[in-house]
């Protein structure tokens, strides 16, 4: 009995759920203590209201057969999409007042982040810049430094030639996440650094949810909401107006 038999040998063990849904990309992770024991990622477009259900049924699967349950749920609490946020905090909150059980938010830029300084090992003094895609040339964005400290932060704005131009002429700055892409041809700079491909997933939550979770820091479950930074725009479809003239 695997589970058991590590609870009793450390009383401070826990079990999270994280899930991540601020992107197209869906993604759900098991963790107890230091160990991973699930994790799925779909990057095949939006389909959270698909996949999320099931990828959370079958975390909370492996460890019902030993009888327990999770101790605390994370979620990714934005920015990022509306729709994606709503999905992954309702099924978060859900599974909360189900179990009993508090809840921890990680801000989906700091995600970013702590994926990157983690595993790019970047020169000391790096900067790094998430970006999500806000639309046209806007990006949801934070900076922090080497310690995952914000040294500037989350703000929508819309990216120029000049708005990192003061942190370039400091430091090295490392752009990533699904807002980079589209910056290069912008941000012209040899302190500038882009990397591609770099998402936001609920594996990487595990070391942040466990930092929260012994700490103490959880949501109120019945108020909380995503950091959506900008108000949900409701636009009518395109075949719908075609149709009208």
């Amino acid at each position: 009995m695997y589970f058991k038999t590590r609870i009793l040998q450390d009383y401070y063990m826990s079990c999270l759920l994280a899930i991540e849904t601020a992107t197209t990309v869906c993604s759900v992770a098991l963790s107890y203590n230091n160990d991973i024991l699930f994790n799925k990622e779909s990057f095949e477009g939006p389909s959270h209201a698909a996949l999320l259900g099931v990828y959370v049924e079958e975390a909370l699967n492996v460890v019902a057969s030993e009888g327990l349950k999770p101790d605390a749920v994370a979620v990714s609490s934005g920015p990022g999409s509306y729709t994606g946020l709503r999905i992954g905090v309702s099924v978060a909150k859900g599974l909360c007042f189900g179990y009993g059980i508090p809840l921890i938010s990680v801000p989906t830029l700091e995600i970013l982040a702590s994926k990157v300084i983690a595993e790019k090992k970047m020169p000391s003094q790096t900067l790094y810049c998430s970006m999500l895609d806000a639309r046209r040339m806007e990006v949801y964005a934070a900076i922090y430094d080497e310690n995952l400290h914000p040294v500037r932060d989350t703000m929508a704005e819309i990216v120029t030639a000049d708005t990192y131009v003061a942190f370039l002429k400091e430091n090295r700055v490392c752009f990533f996440g699904n807002g980079a892409a589209k910056c290069k041809e912008v941000i012209v700079s040899e302190q500038a650094i882009f990397l591609d491909d770099i998402h936001p997933l609920a594996i990487d939550m595990i070391p942040l949810s466990r930092n929260y979770f012994d700490k103490k820091q959880f949501e109120d479950v019945a108020y909380f909401e995503p950091n959506y930074l900008k108000d949900f725009i409701a636009t009518i479809p395109k075949n719908k107006v075609l149709g009208n003239l």
